[in-house]
Order: C-alpha cells, then structure tokens, then sequence
C-alpha cells in the first residue's frame, strides 16, 4: 500500500505531550479510556484536552467511544464529534460486533474511525472490507498472551494490503522499545502510536548529540 507514515503519540497526559508537540513527524494523538483515568480526566475534559493537542499541531486525535451497544456508541460519537472540525477526530470503536455496526455507520456519515482492541487477523480484514481508518492491534498485550505478536500484525498488514482502495492503516498500539517500532515498520505498517517516553528515544540518539556538540564548540572556534 502506498501511504504516508502517521506517527501518533498514545497520553492523555498534556505535560507529556508538550514535551513532544508541535513536531513535524507526529501526525496526531492517540487517547483511551485507560489513558484518561491514569491522567486523571473525565469525560468533559476530553474535548478541551484533544482541541489543545490539535493547537500544539497534531493533525488529528483519536477518543473511545464509552458504551457497549452501537446505538449507545453513535450517541457517544456525536457527542465527541459536536466540538471539532470534520476530519479532525477520529472515533475510536471496539472491534466487537456491535462495534463493527456502530463504526459503519459512522464510516457511512463520513466519520473517520478507528477499530481498535483487535487481536485476529480477520477484526483487521473487516476493518478494511468496511472502509475503517484504522484498526488498531496492540503488540505488547498481545506478546504478553503468549502470541507471536509480530507474526499476527505481520497477517494482518498482508489482509489490509489486500484491500488498498479502503485506505485503511494498521494503527498499532503497545509499542515499548525503540526494537519492537523498528520492527513494525519493516513490516509495512501504516500508522503507529508510542507513548512519549519512546519520541525521545527514537528521536534523540546521543551519537548524534555528541557529534552535534562537537560541531558547535567548533563553530564558535571559528574565525568570522
């Protein structure tokens, strides 16, 4: 598939993201439930934090929609999507069966979506067939299961490759060292999302400070 590369930070926490915003490598941020609780951010909080992210330059955010049945998740959506401008966020959903109904609806609106919690390789093949923008597997969680979690994105990149039209990406989430992103991308998948911690690690290499201080304390040597 011949896509851009979107690299999305994973925190709902806005120090951390600060630390990492504006940049011109990262694409959008990515956010949770899990995430909110660990920020300590409610529900209401959620527009005026991701609005902020899309100040500081992120091109689009991604929040969870909270219910379990579809109607709830569409009420959810609406509600989330009332306080940005179309395409700026996208509406994450489940990859359960009812997430599945919610999300096409939402793609049929012209919502772009997430499906995300996707742990088999067909979740990401109806992402795909259903014109999602994302489908987000998750490589930490799914090693910790006892899978190889880099062969199952490995089939599910190969299925959504399968369907170039849709411009669905693998969205992959879990990403805990700087091995497991490099990883991935030999893999060929479209999106990423890292937790800031990781930004400056992949973005920070000390050989390359060194070098850089090297070359300043011998610009200032030099005559004018």
């Amino acid at each position: 598939m011949n896509q851009d590369f979107h690299l999305y930070l994973d925190s709902a926490d806005m120090a951390e993201l600060q630390a990492c915003l504006p940049h011109p490598v990262v694409h959008g941020v990515t956010t949770n439930p899990t995430l909110l609780r660990r920020a300590g951010i409610g529900r209401a909080g959620v527009p005026g934090l991701l609005r902020r992210c899309i100040e500081l330059g992120a091109r689009q955010v991604q929040a969870q929609v909270y219910s379990q049945d579809a109607d709830g998740m569409l009420e959810d959506a609406r509600a989330l999507l009332a306080h940005f401008a179309p395409g700026q966020l996208v509406v994450k959903i489940p990859a359960t069966r009812q997430g599945f109904a919610a999300g096409a609806r939402l793609i049929e609106q012209g919502v772009p979506v997430t499906w995300t919690a996707v742990y088999a390789p067909e979740q990401a093949h109806f992402a795909a067939q259903l014109g999602a923008a994302y489908a987000a597997p998750y490589l930490g969680r799914l090693e910790d299961s006892g899978a190889d979690g880099l062969g199952l994105i490995a089939q599910m990149q190969a299925l959504v490759a399968q369907r170039p039209a849709s411009g669905t990406r693998l969205l992959v989430a879990s990403i805990r060292s700087r091995e497991a992103y490099l990883s991935l991308l030999r893999i060929g998948v479209g999106a990423i999302t890292i937790p800031p911690r990781l930004f400056s690690e992949l973005l920070d290499h000390p050989a390359t400070l060194a070098a850089e201080s090297g070359f300043l304390a011998d610009a200032r040597d030099l005559p004018a």
